[in-house]
């Protein structure tokens, strides 16, 4: 059975994927592989923020809970994705990466990553 260093892994070697790190809700490091230079806790310490923020505005839209989010930047995209009632999974793409592949990947697999968790 896959875990979720093999997932990390395999999300890694993407074309255009620089870090790939699964954190709690806490914001505590689970698992995490990234491009030199990039600190893998720092980076999950500042996704829970995002999240409960833009948990607050799925309250406000009623739209349901928190699933995905694609934030643009100008250096790339950062894809935050709920895999589990526990954890968030943070992946840093180039510009040039196939972004709608990953989308697509993470929604099809999202119960299979769920339980990797």
């Amino acid at each position: 059975m896959p875990t979720i260093r093999d997932l990390v892994s395999v999300l890694r070697r993407r074309e255009g994927v620089d870090a790939v790190v699964v954190l709690g809700r806490d914001g505590l490091l689970i698992d995490g592989a990234v491009e030199s230079g990039l600190d893998p806790d720092g980076l999950a310490a500042h996704v829970p923020p995002l999240v409960g923020a833009a948990g607050d505005l799925a309250q406000a839209l009623a739209r349901g809970p928190f699933g995905l989010s694609v934030l643009e930047y100008e250096r790339g995209l950062a894809v935050i994705a709920a895999i589990s009632t526990d954890a968030f999974l943070l992946v840093l793409v180039r510009r040039e990466a196939n972004l709608a592949q990953l989308l697509f990947d993470l929604r099809r697999h999202r119960a299979q990553i769920a339980a990797l968790v």
